[in-house]
């Protein structure tokens, strides 16, 4: 399945309202070309009010329901669509990644669409599994490191 026709549109929403929020996760490795899989689109963000009132009305430009999961216990926002199974999970605290505003900055901008979407690089992506510590993630991070040594050693060619 080819992701990017979603996040463009979710690229789109974002904008459109204004949100600052970096995909993180295997959807952002994915983008960067590494061979991996997932069932959402995890995003860092910072939780406001306002942000909280962006995230409804990007749930209503979607089509989609934004929940507040008991399962894991966190600060986490679930937008949800019925339809096609789209999830999109909004966190304010990643594992391994000190601050919203120092991941924004390393972020890379990858056009999609008509519009950008702020994506984590790789080693933050390897550093927040490594942090996280789960068994999803610990399986990703030989192949996530290999990508990111193929990545520097042609930059430096």
């Amino acid at each position: 399945m080819d992701a990017a026709p979603i996040l463009a549109k979710i690229a789109q929403a974002l904008e459109r309202h204004g949100l600052q929020a970096v995909l993180i996760g295997n959807a952002a490795a994915a983008l960067q070309g590494a061979p991996v899989t997932t069932v959402d689109f995890d995003f860092f963000f910072r939780k406001t009010p306002a942000n909280l009132k962006k995230l409804k009305r990007i749930a209503a430009d979607l089509g989609a329901i934004a929940l507040h999961p008991y399962y894991p216990a966190s600060g986490l926002i679930r937008l949800m669509r019925d339809d096609d199974g789209l999830q999109l999970d909004f966190m304010d605290v990643i594992d391994g990644v000190r601050s919203f505003e120092g991941l924004r900055r390393r972020s890379l901008q990858i056009r999609l669409g008509e519009s950008s979407l702020r994506v984590a690089p790789l080693a933050d992506i390897i550093k927040s599994k490594k942090a996280a510590g789960r068994p999803r993630d610990l399986a990703v991070i030989e192949i996530l490191e290999k990508i990111l040594a193929e990545a520097s050693a042609d930059q430096k060619s």
